[in-house]
């Protein structure tokens, strides 16, 4: 769980593994790497965040990161990170 804005969030396992991937034309299943390294720097850069937020502004505050807004949005958008 990880509280972001006074909003607790998890990290959906299962939207996560559809996400990544993909079905081959002999019905093998392998993972898009690509999507793979994109959606792990986003997952990581979400849960390093490091400032201090102003739970009073939320997300129009300053105090959050351009790249934190980009992949919050991103995973939230995707439904890999989820409002409990």
């Amino acid at each position: 769980m990880l509280t972001i804005l006074g909003q607790n969030y998890y990290v959906d396992l299962d939207k996560l593994d559809q996400e990544l991937q993909i079905t081959g034309v002999s019905g093998d299943t392998q993972i898009h790497l690509v999507k793979y390294e994109v959606v792990k720097m986003m997952i990581d850069t979400v849960l390093t965040e490091v400032e201090n937020v102003d739970e009073n502004m939320g997300f129009k505050s300053s105090e959050l990161t351009i790249p934190f807004k980009l992949a919050f949005n991103t995973l939230m958008f995707k439904n890999i990170i989820n409002k409990i």
